[in-house]
């Protein structure tokens, strides 16, 4: 798990560097203003790539959130 946590920090940290390590787990579309449509298609791919696994474009919504990137990944 804490495996996880590290490698979806680093993802997180190179969509959003202006983030700092403590505000990373708590990041959401509501929280960062960066956050827009690109920001999440950027992210996904990110996530993808790290992870390996793939990330359906109609599940861009639900991944408004560190923790439910987290989530969506502990479930795949």
């Amino acid at each position: 798990m804490q495996d996880l946590d590290r490698r979806l920090t680093r993802c997180f940290a190179s969509v959003f560097p202006t983030l700092s390590a403590g505000q990373i787990p708590e990041a959401s579309t509501e929280m960062v203003a960066a956050w827009d449509s690109l920001a999440a298609v950027t992210l996904a791919a990110v996530l993808e790539e790290e992870f390996g696994v793939p990330i359906d474009p109609l599940d861009l919504p639900e991944l408004n959130s560190y923790a439910a990137a987290k989530a969506y990944l502990e479930n795949r």
